[in-house]
């Protein structure tokens, strides 16, 4: 893998990296994986996002349990962790517990990247502060959103210290184009990396048959690449989005990390956009 993101903090990540919704729920699935976690880094998908959310914490345990095994021969600096705060644990009275534990869970020093998975009740601008808080004590590197429309990253900007915001995670595939109306340009203007999960669609009202489709099926066997490596390469075509594709399969994450040397030609973007258009108006943010 050699695509990658420079964020404006100076970090560089890979432009596909591991999601773990899901992973750790299973104790009986505990060994294949870490052992696919281990298969992604080790074919550059470094960057691996968790969540307190996810499985209780479940995931978070499993994804350290990975990065155990991986730093007895591979060291911190080669992977790139993020995890998220959930809305309730945002505000001044348990941020910092919540990072805490999962650092504990993660048996990790510090977050390469902190989340605030979605908006609360906490005000923004208390949300912000304690992100930035946690920053300064060295807990995490650096901070970012998930699930932020363009109004919400219009409001967030303005407060003091949201400079400091690296990323907005959110749902985007090809079936899924809304952000594009004037999301995507809302956080271009401010440097704001889109970080993209359910990049292929998996299962939910939005897979619309992405992977049978005829001319997603033309392009890949064009490609002599999979449908699935097709819709990874045109989730990443404008060079600052990560993508973050869950699979508990070794030979799926290294399918996956292999979509980075597809290259979609002019005609098939112009093709895709022809069976899935892009937006003509403001649309919801997809969450599902």
């Amino acid at each position: 893998m050699n695509k990658q993101v420079t964020l404006k903090n100076g970090s560089v990540v890979p432009q596909i990296g591991l999601g773990t919704w899901m992973i750790g729920d299973n104790p009986a699935k505990e060994k294949s994986e870490i052992n696919a976690i281990l298969t992604g880094i080790k074919a550059g998908m470094r960057l691996i996002d968790t969540a307190e959310m996810y499985g209780d914490g479940r995931s978070e345990v499993l994804v350290g349990k990975a990065l155990k095994q991986y730093f007895q021969q591979g060291s911190r600096d080669e992977v790139f962790v993020v995890s998220k705060v959930l809305p309730w644990n945002a505000g001044r009275k348990n941020m910092r517990n919540s990072c805490v534990n999962s650092l504990k869970r993660l048996g990790l020093d510090y977050l390469d990247m902190y989340l605030y998975h979605w908006i609360g009740n906490v005000p923004m601008a208390e949300v912000v502060e304690g992100l930035n808080a946690l920053q300064d004590e060295g807990l995490i590197r650096g901070w970012g959103v998930s699930n932020f429309d363009t109004e919400d990253i219009k409001r967030l900007i303005k407060i003091p210290g949201a400079e400091h915001c690296l990323v907005n995670q959110v749902l985007y595939h090809l079936g899924s184009r809304g952000i594009e109306y004037d999301l995507m340009d809302c956080m271009t203007a401010h440097n704001i990396a889109l970080m993209s999960y359910c990049p292929l669609a998996q299962g939910g009202r939005l897979s619309k048959g992405l992977r049978d489709n005829p001319v997603v099926c033309d392009i890949a066997r064009a490609h002599g690449c999979t449908p699935s490596q097709v819709l990874l390469s045109w989730n990443i075509r404008n060079g600052f989005t990560i993508a973050i594709p869950k699979s508990s399969s070794p030979d799926h994450i290294r399918e996956n990390g292999a979509s980075v040397s597809i290259e979609l030609s002019k005609a098939e973007l112009e093709a895709l956009d022809r069976e899935y258009p892009p937006p003509t108006t403001k649309l919801p943010l997809d969450t599902e």
